[in-house]
């Protein structure tokens, strides 16, 4: 059987209609009923799909977070050098800044603080996500080391995983500035950072 059911595809519907208002609004600004009405599922028909609007919010992420990595592991899959590779990975916040900007599109910088609070399985779908990404740049700056086209690092977990805070860190500061440029400064620092020759020393 291909092609996905119409209990999918209504599922589905419900989590693309969450996701936009959640990133328009947050997850306590938006109400159960607004998200009825955007996805024009009747209340019973969600508590088929979703326990609670917490179960909801918890699935929305997961949904996030498995799309988000996948994206990740195509790029890792293709062609040119880990650095080539991280380099877009790092260049795709930068066109998302110039689109709505990196905060108004990914869900970590939008929802995290508020989850942590709020949810446990929230933060833990979000934690865990974060701790498969960092585990998935690590792995492209060991390649980086042994393909010339980054630096070695001596813990490259604790780099991925700094590097990743400078990111998440410059996404903030761009939302609240409505500008690219701590995104532009994060892109410069980590391309110092990362070349091969380590980055420049400053007198």
């Amino acid at each position: 059987m291909t092609g996905e059911s119409k209990s999918d595809l209504t599922r589905k519907r419900i989590l693309d209609a969450g996701r936009v208002l959640l990133l328009r609004h947050g997850f306590s600004g938006v109400g159960l009923s607004r998200i009825l009405a955007e996805s024009g599922v009747p209340k019973g028909s969600f508590y088929h799909y979703f326990a609670s609007k917490e179960a909801f919010g918890a699935a929305l992420l997961e949904d996030y977070v498995a799309q988000y990595l996948a994206r990740v592991d195509a790029l890792a899959a293709g062609p040119g050098t880990a650095g080539e590779k991280l380099g877009a990975f790092w260049d795709a916040w930068l066109e998302q800044a110039g689109n709505a900007g990196i905060a108004s599109e990914c869900l970590v910088v939008k929802l995290g603080a508020e989850v942590a609070d709020l949810s446990e399985p929230m933060r833990e779908t979000l934690d865990r996500g974060i701790d498969a990404l960092i585990l998935r740049l690590a792995a492209l700056l060991r390649d980086g080391a042994k393909d010339g086209s980054i630096r070695a690092f001596d813990a490259p977990e604790t780099t991925a995983r700094m590097l990743y805070a400078t990111w998440l860190g410059a996404a903030v500061l761009a939302k609240l500035a409505r500008s690219d440029a701590p995104l532009r400064a994060a892109r410069d620092e980590t391309a110092a950072r990362l070349a091969p020759s380590g980055p420049p020393e400053t007198t």
